[in-house]
């Protein structure tokens, strides 16, 4: 491509690209910690009915004579199913006679107990505050924070959606500053939401700038590098989002209060927005927009800073010109939608993929967003999630690189399944030995799709009312689901891609093989 010969001028990997690169990950690391931070401010306590004998501070010992704390349990909250004390009802009246039978009994007519109208009492030795104990989110009102998790998801799909129209309209940087304000504008006001109808739409704001922020850091870092360095960039970009959950679940850890930890990940969004003032505009996007001044410009800042000051000088407006002219005149025919779908072949492709990408999104944030129900430490399993996935990376994009594409994703998607299924069956404390399975590759495969796959994810597990493995069983069928699919789309590796409408219709480029492997990520215009 013309422009990579200009990038190739001014340096493709300078020092001007490690700075910019150690700015935009930093953003795609801290973006990261506001898509899983329901994980700990929505945390579910253990709760149980108020009860006037038992939570009444003006009740004196002598109203219950001497009985102890697990006596006054017993004749005020009935058990439930598994023999424990419920968490949506207590009795009516205290059934005194229970602490004279000779073991437990659950067997009391409906009449007898009542749903928790005075409220509920919260175990508060794990979390000091969450989002569920703020709003009462429990019994009859449960499903609702699996909907403020539903709302971020649905705002990640919207901003996916209009993102990349955005970027295109008004330019990477425009978009990404933007975003880092409205993600801590956002979240800090989240923070101190007064209600959960509040709350909802300002998660949904925070879900379209996390999405966009990092889409334009992907954008940024490809086209400012040469296509040799573009997977490095990319693959360190996944990286900074797995350094994102490490750090999140350590600030988790030490801060237990979800006032603060809302706070404290979202004020140095703040800091991020004003740093923004000092990245560079993809000097690609300003010559392709007809800014071609703004552009060399830029170029020309580029060689400076990576000390290639002859570079710099040589560099004229006419040369830019003259080396993006075919690309200046790509630009003037505007493809449609419709156009996408207007062949048959690249029609069957965009459906496989979009299915493939909603299997794949469904069951990823199914399990990343609900680590609480495997009923381990979330803060240990949220870390190593985190750092589990680094050695991930390298080795899925080694296995995509050497042993194919659909190979490959068929068999990680099938060892994701195998680990979701073995949820229902394995015990509590064996999990953290089967939760840790490769997931990089369902992670890479992002779009609308997938982000719609993402806000259906959460809404699932409402169905555990009904069924307590349903949604785990959804989640797992899904990934079988999307390793057969892939079955059906062709190979790409070692084959150049096509350029072309007429070469996805002819099978030309795409069936032809290269001799070398494809090492750099090549960007395709239809």
């Amino acid at each position: 491509m013309a422009f990579q010969d200009l990038l190739d001028q001014v340096g493709g990997l300078g020092r001007f690209q490690i700075i910019q690169m150690a700015f935009l990950l930093t953003y795609n690391a801290l973006a990261q910690t506001h898509v899983l931070l329901e994980n700990f401010t929505a945390v579910i306590l253990g709760h149980r009915c108020w009860v006037h004998i038992l939570d009444n501070a003006t009740v004196s010992d002598n109203d219950t004579g001497t009985l102890s704390q697990e006596a006054l349990l017993r004749v005020s909250i009935p058990l439930d199913s598994s023999l424990r004390p419920d968490k949506c009802h207590r009795f009516i009246r205290p059934q005194w006679q229970l602490l004279h039978m000779n073991g437990t009994f659950s067997n009391m007519s409906e009449v007898d107990t009542e749903p928790c109208k005075d409220g509920w009492v919260y175990d508060r030795s794990l979390f000091l505050s969450t989002t569920v104990t703020e709003w009462d989110l429990v019994c009859e009102s449960q499903s609702l924070n699996s909907v403020s998790k539903f709302f971020f998801m649905a705002g990640m799909l919207i901003g996916n959606i209009v993102c990349g129209y955005l970027s295109d309209r008004f330019g990477r940087r425009l978009l990404l500053t933007w975003c880092l304000l409205q993600l801590a504008l956002a979240d800090t006001c989240a923070a101190f939401a007064p209600t959960f109808v509040v709350y909802c739409p300002l998660r949904f704001l925070a879900g379209i700038s996390t999405t966009t922020i990092v889409a334009n850091v992907i954008l940024l870092i490809v086209e400012w590098t040469s296509p040799k360095y573009q997977a490095m960039g990319t693959t360190m970009a996944v990286c900074a989002a797995s350094f994102g959950n490490i750090l999140l679940g350590s600030l988790a850890f030490a801060i237990r209060n979800w006032h603060t930890l809302q706070l404290v990940v979202s004020i140095p969004m703040f800091f991020l927005f004003i740093s923004s003032r000092w990245m560079s505009e993809s000097a690609r996007w300003l010559i392709t927009n007809n800014k071609p001044e703004e552009g060399l410009q830029e170029l020309k800042k580029a060689a400076r800073v990576n000390g290639m000051k002859t570079s710099a000088d040589a560099l004229t407006i006419e040369a830019v010109r003259s080396a993006m002219k075919e690309e200046l005149k790509a630009t003037q025919t505007k493809p449609t939608l419709c156009d996408l779908f207007h062949t048959p072949n690249l029609c069957k492709r965009i459906c496989l993929l979009s299915l493939l990408r909603f299997a794949t999104m469904l069951p990823t944030f199914g399990l990343i967003l609900h680590l609480q129900h495997l009923g381990i430490n979330v803060f240990l399993v949220h870390v190593l999630l985190g750092v589990v996935n680094l050695p991930a990376n390298c080795v899925s994009l080694w296995a995509l690189k050497h042993r194919g594409r659909r190979i490959s994703i068929f068999f990680f998607m099938s060892m994701m399944g195998i680990t979701l299924l073995a949820i229902i069956f394995v015990p509590a404390d064996l999990l953290c030995l089967v939760v840790y399975a490769p997931r990089a590759t369902a992670f890479g495969i992002i779009g609308v799709c997938g982000s719609l796959g993402a806000a259906v994810a959460p809404l699932l597990m409402t169905l555990e009312t009904y069924a307590e493995p349903l949604p785990w069983i959804i989640y797992g069928a899904s990934c079988f689901f999307a390793g057969l699919v892939v079955f059906l789309l062709p190979e790409t590796r070692n084959h150049q891609l096509p350029d072309s409408l007429q070469d996805i219709e002819s099978g030309g480029k795409g069936s032809r093989k290269t001799e070398q492997e494809d090492t750099s990520i090549k960007v395709t215009h239809f």
